[in-house]
């Protein structure tokens, strides 16, 4: 059996997408001008405004230190003179979307990201979050979470996001380890991380997550147990337990400890070793990377499968409208994507111009959608049915021959049903393979391997 499990490692340790959209960002064919986004979410907002209303996630870039292991985008600097003219920024940019929308906006969630969202003071979070909600109307289930480092997250930042409505922060960990710390430039001791974690639900936050990664340099079986042996004392209510992504040609201070990475067979093996840890403290496994307890309305979401996913990773909130505000947000009009300019500066030349700052997009064809349901499913789901039909042969049989070795392997049960109609099914095994299974369904993938035309419009 480890044999087995060694050699499904090898054979799938290949990269592959997080799957926060289909297409995944370098597949974009750019088609979409400002105007064209404009007119996508004027639809998506009247279509969906009364009924599900409507996702902000929010980036806020400025970070004091560099961690060295980050592939987000972000600025660094200790000069927190710039966070009430990025906030300014902000709420310009909110002020062009109302004018698209026509009636009150029924805001379903808000997320903060960065970056550190903790860099800005309390009093600049709530000038940014009363300036969104002043003409909004902020639906009594609404989802409020920011991400926060622990050395720089306040009492008073808890109070003060907690009075404006939020229940749920996330913690970026990474990992105890202190030598796996100093290495990758992000330090918070232990201490700091159990203090805030205290006062948060001492405040009354609902929901607390740990972001978590396996892959760094320097880390161990013994390592990962030990930051295992402190998650449990502290027990938040959901982990991310995500992979290192190494991409040095982007992200060049990641050279920096190279030599110290793990093998492909090491990091999965890491990944396995840790998820066995964290189900026998009693997190249940929901989707790819994620894990949550029983009483988590994640998890919750998980077993009614309501589960959701888009580019603020797994939601127990299903919209069809996000708008991403700030530079390199990302939004989705469910046919149609836009991201920001990603150099604040860029970003902040445009709003101020009195224009949305998108710097590229795409617009979804019918098989873009086809194929982003089923990956929707299988990421949320473990599960989807396909429809040849819908399909068309050819691109059922690059679907199913890309699946063969999957099933063969036994890590997902394909499996006809009436009509055109077949089920896949991922198994337990195939859980720590599901970016391998969606790659199976990733036709724009399948054609870029063949070197085809990246779209095919027979569907």
């Amino acid at each position: 059996m480890i044999q087995s499990t060694s050699s499904l490692i090898r054979k799938y340790a290949v990269p592959g997408p997080r799957y926060t959209s289909y297409p995944t960002v370098p597949f974009w064919e750019n088609n979409v001008e400002e105007e064209e986004w404009k007119e996508a979410v004027r639809f998506r907002f009247r279509e969906e405004n009364r009924q599900r209303g409507m996702s902000i996630y929010i980036h806020l870039p400025y970070c004091e230190s560099l961690c060295t292991y980050c592939g987000c985008n972000k600025r660094i600097t200790k000069n927190h003179q710039v966070e009430r003219p990025y906030i300014e920024a902000l709420l310009k940019e909110w002020a062009l979307y109302m004018e698209l929308f026509g009636e009150t906006p029924r805001i379903r969630e808000i997320h903060l990201g960065g970056g550190t969202p903790t860099f800005f003071s309390p009093a600049h979070l709530r000038m940014l979050i009363e300036g969104i909600t002043a003409h909004a109307h902020l639906l009594p289930d609404a989802v409020l979470s920011f991400e926060a480092h622990p050395a720089s997250t306040t009492l008073e930042h808890l109070m003060e996001l907690y009075a404006l409505g939020f229940r749920r922060l996330s913690l970026g960990i990474q990992d105890f380890e202190p030598e796996v710390q100093k290495t990758i430039h992000r330090i918070q001791t232990y201490e700091q991380v159990e203090r805030v974690v205290r006062q948060a639900r001492a405040v009354g936050y609902e929901s607390i997550n740990f972001d978590l990664i396996y892959g760094l340099p320097k880390q161990s079986r013994e390592s990962i147990a030990r930051t295992i042996e402190h998650v449990e004392r502290l027990k938040p209510d959901r982990i991310a337990w995500y992979a290192y992504a190494h991409v040095p040609w982007m992200m060049p201070a990641q050279k920096s400890f190279e030599r110290w990475l793990p093998s492909p067979e090491e990091k999965l093996s890491f990944y396995e070793f840790g998820k066995q840890q964290l189900t026998e403290a009693g997190y249940r496994d929901i989707g790819m990377d994620h894990f949550a307890l029983p009483h988590d309305a994640l998890y919750k979401a998980y077993e009614s499968g309501n589960l959701h996913r888009n580019f603020m990773g797994y939601t127990a909130v299903d919209t069809r409208l996000l708008v991403g505000l700030g530079a390199s947000s990302i939004g989705d009009a469910w046919n149609a994507f836009a991201q920001n300019e990603k150099k604040i500066e860029d970003y902040k030349k445009a709003v101020e111009a009195g224009r949305l700052p998108i710097i590229r997009g795409h617009r979804l064809h019918e098989e873009d959608l086809l194929i982003r349901r089923h990956i929707l499913d299988l990421m949320c789901r473990y599960h989807t049915v396909a429809d040849t039909q819908a399909l068309g042969e050819e691109n059922s049989r690059l679907i199913f021959n890309a699946l063969q070795p999957l099933c063969e392997d036994g890590l997902v049960e394909v499996k006809p049903l009436s009509g055109q109609l077949t089920s896949i099914e991922v198994q337990a095994a195939g859980k720590p393979f599901i970016r391998n299974i969606c790659m199976a369904f990733d036709l724009r993938l399948h054609r870029k391997q063949r070197k085809e035309p990246i779209f095919s419009s027979t569907v």
